[in-house]
């Protein structure tokens, strides 16, 4: 599990296509810090299992689906990417419960900067705006963040400029894909909701 709080802004270094798959490179001293073969880091909101493990360097394994749920498929080399490790039994909850589990896709879609932080606006797919609510919580890019409006396709998010310096969030220009994980309450609460009235398995019930 994670909490959106991310460590540091790592780097790919290298991407092998393995056809069905690809093997990423990715440079983050912090995160390297002691990892091993089968440990969990999440890249841009995505829970990766590390591989190899050289330096201030690891390798991830990502599947098909991953690349087609995700924005990961559009990284290449030098491409930054926020970088988490999974939180410790015990530790403070900074963020709000993330799973790593991508919910789907959206795009930056508009900008507003102010003297002391910046509104940007980010599309939702379909399905996925039940989810955010206003003064809720939503996962963009791995990062934490609550929800200012909520509309029935779009959303936006208030960066300080802590979120902006230290995430790709302020190095997205309108038309970028981010990932998108919503609230694993509000999905629980719905298929609780949905059983109690009988309707559960109908589609559209849970993701």
């Amino acid at each position: 599990m994670f909490t959106g709080i991310v460590e540091e802004l790592g780097e790919v270094t290298a991407v092998e296509n393995l056809g069905d798959a690809s093997r990423f490179r990715l440079r983050g001293p912090v995160v390297t810090d002691g990892a091993k073969h089968g440990d969990s880091i999440a890249v841009n909101g995505v829970c990766l299992t590390v591989v190899e493990h050289e330096g201030d360097e690891f390798t991830a394994d990502v599947m098909a689906e991953t690349l087609n749920r995700s924005s990961l498929g559009a990284l290449g080399v030098g491409s930054r990417v926020n970088l988490e490790r999974p939180t410790a039994v015990g530790a403070r909850l900074g963020g709000h419960i993330v799973q790593g589990h991508v919910d789907g896709t959206g795009a930056v879609l508009e900008r507003r900067p102010s003297e002391n932080w910046e509104i940007v606006k980010i599309s939702l797919p379909d399905g996925l705006a039940r989810y955010v609510v206003e003064k809720g919580s939503i996962t963009v890019d791995g990062i934490s963040l609550t929800v200012v409006d909520a509309g029935a396709d779009h959303f936006t998010v208030s960066l300080i400029p802590t979120t902006l310096a230290l995430t790709t969030l302020g190095l997205k220009q309108p038309g970028d894909p981010v990932n998108l994980e919503v609230d694993i309450v509000a999905k629980y609460v719905e298929r609780l909701l949905a059983s109690t009235q009988g309707t559960a398995g109908t589609p559209g019930a849970a993701l």
